[in-house]
């Protein structure tokens, strides 16, 4: 065993031993987070103190054998320094006297004007656009104080935010009726973000593509129904059922180019550019339905109740002008693609695999359906028309609702795949982890996601590891240093010391984000793809 008096000033530890003397001492000083100390007394050794009890218990019947080593070891007691630490404050469950609030968010929360707001404390704080560098907070204490000043006591403040509340469900149950006081709100106060015109969306890039498609596969339903009347032709009946469900499609595609231009609100933050592939998987979902099943149930029942045909001739000069116009829609819809692709670096077969723009993919594969559809059509009608034989025409509608079936099939699971949300390719996965690791403020990252939104935007996700070093440093980069040096130097007491880590501490997390944002913005400025960034700190 063995025994020792550790003292700093006036602290002293003891513990017991059955060989080694102990010296006893009690005197302890606390220090809380005011500067405040306090002395906790001093007793002898007759007292009965927490010390003297070790003591008693470990030394015990050693008293007597070992009173001469006793008196040598007191003269020279073991010194140890032990830290001052500041008092732990508790907080609580719930803090929030040290939050900011936006003077949108008190006006709303707080039932506030907003010159209530001009007689509170202004601060200036970085802002979280990217339009703005700094913007005006209040103190939530602030805000709270001064709507139990205007309101008189919480429970009418509850009043009236329940009021407010009803109100606003009132109103927008009734929103129709309001449809002119938000056009004027809309012409006084301005629109914040320019929005995209809906209808010069239709003459250019997939809009241009689809009003097209619907255009000329209209005219091809129309005649295609006028020669399946005249004929009775179940190949012809096919196509007609495949122009129609191509211009139904298309028009649904065409509603999901609109829609997807929307501007983003408070219900849908990230925006509707997933409307065009939710009508790209309906458009999928509707051919094959409409296209392929009716296809099948036509052929089936001409081969199980045979009919003989009319003259083909129509048909057949029909089918010339199907094939024409479905071409030139196709070609439309490659050269679309095909600089789209060029765009994004990508090969063709890729952008269409990856379903880059769902829209143009929708009428791309429909006309290249449609044009192979009119071929096997006419093989089949004119092995009918040569044998006499209507089983050849029934197999035709039959091969038309097997290739309608298997371009629905295709769009449904790309589409399905888009909506998911799938990862970015891992090159630029690899690009954009290369360039947060190569930034000397990041030690590491961890956890990435970077998810395919669709339409080009990708949203980025990542765990990042600081260098505390690098970021203090460049906050001290910003600061007069022999200012700083005096500032340590005036520092005397606990209050001064604990003021200056405060203010400073503040003023290195504010860096911290400061540097966030500059990463985000980098990230964004080099991959125009990346919308949106999510950067959490470890």
């Amino acid at each position: 065993g063995w025994q020792g008096s550790m003292k700093s000033g006036s602290l002293s530890y003891i513990l017991s031993c059955n060989r080694l003397p102990v010296q006893l001492m009690s005197q302890v000083r606390v220090y809380t987070s005011n500067g405040q100390k306090k002395d906790l007394g001093s007793e002898d050794t007759n007292g009965s103190t927490p010390e003297e009890t070790l003591h008693k218990v470990g030394t015990g019947r050693q008293d007597t054998t070992n009173a001469g080593q006793k008196q040598s070891f007191l003269k020279e007691p073991i010194q140890v320094k032990v830290k001052a630490v500041l008092k732990k404050r508790e907080y609580g469950p719930k803090y929030t006297q040290n939050n900011f609030i936006t003077g949108v968010r008190a006006i709303n929360e707080f039932c506030l004007k907003s010159s209530d707001l001009d007689q509170l404390r202004k601060i200036k704080r970085r802002s979280p656009h990217d339009d703005t560098e700094t913007f005006t907070v209040y103190l939530r204490s602030d805000v709270e104080a001064k709507s139990l000043e205007v309101w008189g006591s919480p429970e009418a403040l509850a009043r009236e935010r329940k009021r407010r509340k009803e109100a606003e469900i009132k109103y927008r149950e009734n929103l129709f009726r309001n449809q002119r006081l938000l056009w004027e709100y809309k012409e006084f106060f301005g629109n914040t973000k320019p929005r995209s015109s809906a209808a010069a969306m239709f003459f250019k890039g997939p809009g241009k593509v689809v009003m097209v498609a619907i255009c000329i596969n209209g005219l091809n339903f129309f005649f295609k129904l006028l020669a399946w009347v005249y004929t009775g032709s179940a190949s012809m009946f096919s196509e007609a059922i495949h122009s129609l469900a191509d211009t139904c499609n298309q028009a649904l595609l065409a509603l999901g180019i609109s829609q997807s231009a929307r501007t983003p609100d408070p219900s849908h933050p990230y925006g509707f550019t997933n409307m065009r592939y939710i009508a790209s998987l309906i458009s999928g979902v509707g051919i094959f339905m409409m296209g392929a099943g009716l296809s099948w149930y036509h052929g089936i029942i001409g081969l199980l109740h045979p009919h003989p045909i009319e003259s083909l001739l129509w048909a057949y000069c029909i089918l010339a002008g199907s094939l024409v116009s479905e071409g030139a829609t196709l070609l439309v819809a490659i050269n679309e693609i095909r600089r789209s692709a060029r765009a994004k670096g990508l090969s063709f077969y890729q952008y269409v695999v990856q379903s880059r723009d769902p829209s143009t993919n929708v009428v791309l594969l429909e006309d290249a359906a449609a044009v192979l559809s009119v071929a096997v059509a006419a093989t089949c009608m004119g092995l009918t028309s040569l044998t006499g034989n209507p089983y050849y025409d029934s197999v035709g509608s039959l091969g038309v609702g097997t290739l309608l079936g298997t371009v629905s099939a295709f769009l449904i699971y790309t589409n399905t795949e888009a909506l998911l949300g799938r990862s970015i390719q891992p090159e630029q996965l690899q690009r954009l982890t290369e360039l947060l690791e190569s930034d000397p403020v990041v030690r590491a990252i961890h956890d990435v996601k970077a998810t395919d939104m669709g339409m080009s935007k990708v949203r980025f996700k990542a765990e990042v590891d600081f260098d505390g070093r690098v970021v203090t440093r460049s906050y001290l980069e910003k600061q007069d240093i022999e200012q700083l040096l005096q500032e340590i130097q005036q520092v005397k007491t606990l209050e001064e010391l604990e003021a200056f880590m405060l203010k400073h501490g503040e003023n290195i997390i504010d860096t911290l984000g400061a540097e966030v944002d500059r990463l985000e913005k980098d990230l964004k400025q080099r991959n125009p793809d990346v919308r949106h960034v999510d950067l959490e700190i470890l």
